[in-house]
């Protein structure tokens, strides 16, 4: 099952494991019971600390198994052969029950470790979704950490009868005790902190408690990453506060235009961008949400848990998010059959009849790779014609599951109450109302910023973005903008880069002209 180069590999890793093992795998006689059991085998062939046992009469999921230690009762268990995306899952999973450190700060492993209550988690993914592992990983860290908390890991194409009963149709899906706890990415601290309810508060003393910085930067996305670096290596008080350090980039799955890197996936990316600004001085406050900006000579940025940071000088790097199509049924129906995500949802709409919504690059990508697993997709363009590029078009074009639609107008995406069961649109020629029957709408129109918390504070374009001249400079004299936030054309990560670094150095230049300002009027003064 395994290539030789990647047992190689995964060798290489299993001779850091510490403790003793055990994998004990709940089957049955299926064939995916023999697929896993095939994966075990391997695994435990490459190291004498790795031991399988089988089982075949407890009432656990099959296929599945959990990583354990001989006599211990670690709540690690995949209802997956966890392979694609899930194969990290798997390894980081191996050595950290096997005894490899865990590359956690010690405070949040101590508060792990406080939890009071019993939490029994089932992750349902795909894996082909790159926002999963990270979910999965948190959860199984938990697990290992403390002993009243259980994580199962289901993939959702293995185990259908579950995602049709609770009528799952967007991963990750997270259950917490029977009940929905959350959708989509989430690391370690996202959910400590909803399980921890008076984390807020503390984070909002200390945050309280910061010194005034010289540059802060909001935001955590490549424009973000970029901008405190840039301010770091001046060497002045650089701090980044950032709802998700990654920004949109988590939530890209194959980045091939970012020069000098071939090809890469956004969590990747997210990760190395991460770990270059922590080799600086830079203060992250990961996790916090800005809500007001109070301009003045020393900046006020309001957080939603009441904290307030000051700086001489702000560089918003807020980035955007999915633009809906705000038709009735759209969000009533989110992550219940309208989805933004082709590569982490598609595989739960199997079989299917899917919706595209645009014809620019995204949305045909999107209709090319769901015409691979679904029945069949409808793609709807607003416009005459798509505007996708050629060579996208002809291989749109060259699919049997496949209808266009142009001049198509969404007017509503409709459903039973509990989930999507088609889609009305308008004919903009014939002015026709018609409807498709279908279970899935996938939305792709582009991006919108995300700026709402700055209206009426700095100058806005009518599209919500935020004006910046050549050198990142706002209407706001000390504060800067940069990346996909901003009126800058062409949304692409490698000029949100050289953004977030040219809006920097505007900053730093503004600081050394401040303090030059305000030193001339005391040597006047001095020398009257």
């Amino acid at each position: 099952m395994l290539d030789a180069n990647l047992k190689n590999q995964l060798k290489t890793y299993l001779e850091k494991i510490t403790q003793p093992i055990e994998l004990v795998a709940s089957l049955d006689d299926g064939e995916k019971s023999r697929e896993l059991r095939e994966l075990l085998q391997e695994i435990a062939g490459l190291s004498p600390r790795i031991t399988l046992v089988e089982r075949r009469d407890d009432d656990e999921r099959k296929p599945s198994f959990t990583i354990n230690r001989p006599g211990a009762d670690i709540g690690i268990r995949f209802a997956a052969i966890p392979l694609g995306h899930e194969f990290t899952s798997l390894v980081l999973a191996l050595l950290q029950v096997g005894g490899h450190p865990l590359k956690l700060d010690a405070d949040v492993i101590e508060r792990i470790k406080q939890l009071d209550g019993d939490y029994r988690f089932e992750t349902y993914l795909s894996l082909s979704c790159q926002n999963c592992p990270e979910v999965v990983q948190a959860l199984d860290v938990m697990a290992l950490l403390n002993p009243r908390i259980r994580h199962v890991a289901i993939d959702g194409a293995l185990f259908q009868d579950e995602v049709e009963q609770r009528q799952i149709m967007a991963v990750p899906t997270i259950y917490l005790n029977g009940e929905v706890f959350g959708q989509g990415r989430a690391g370690v601290e996202e959910i400590l902190a909803k399980l921890d309810t008076g984390a807020a508060a503390r984070d909002a003393e200390k945050l309280n408690a910061r010194d005034t910085f010289d540059v802060l930067v909001v935001g955590g996305g490549p424009a973000g990453a970029a901008a405190a670096i840039y301010a770091a290596r001046k060497g002045i008080r650089t701090g980044v506060v950032a709802e998700r350090f990654g920004g949109q980039v988590l939530d890209t799955l194959a980045i091939e235009n970012f020069i000098s890197v071939k090809e890469t996936e956004g969590p990747k990316f997210a990760a190395a961008l991460e770990q270059h600004v922590k080799a600086y001085d830079v203060d992250i406050m990961n996790l916090q949400r800005a809500e007001a900006l109070v301009p003045g000579k020393v900046f006020e940025v309001r957080l939603a848990n009441g904290a307030v940071l000051k700086s001489k000088s702000v560089v918003l790097a807020t980035g955007a998010r999915w633009r809906e199509i705000n038709v009735p049924g759209e969000r009533q129906y989110r992550n219940h059959g309208v989805a933004y995500c082709p590569h982490c949802d598609g595989p739960l709409f199997k079989g299917k009849r899917v919706a595209v919504i645009g014809g620019g690059n995204s949305g045909v990508e999107a209709a090319i790779d769901l015409a691979g697993i679904v029945s069949h997709v409808t793609l709807l363009e607003f416009a005459a014609e798509l505007r996708a590029d050629a060579v996208l078009q002809r291989k749109l074009a060259s699919l049997s599951n496949v209808t266009v639609i142009t001049q198509a107008q969404t007017t509503e995406v409709t459903g039973d109450g509990s989930k999507v069961n088609g889609l009305s649109y308008k004919d903009r020629q014939s002015g026709e109302l018609r409807h498709l029957e279908l279970e899935g709408v996938f939305v792709q129109i582009g991006l919108v910023p995300n700026t709402e918390w700055l209206k009426g504070t700095v100058a806005l374009s009518r599209h919500g973005e935020i004006e910046v001249d050549a050198k990142g400079q706002t209407s706001v004299p000390g504060l800067f903008a940069a990346g996909d936030a901003t009126t800058v054309p062409y949304k692409q990560i490698v000029i949100a880069v050289g953004d977030g670094a040219k809006a920097a150095l505007s900053a730093f230049e503004y600081l050394i002209r401040s303090s030059v300002e305000e030193a001339e009027p005391a040597r006047e003064a001095a020398t009257a």
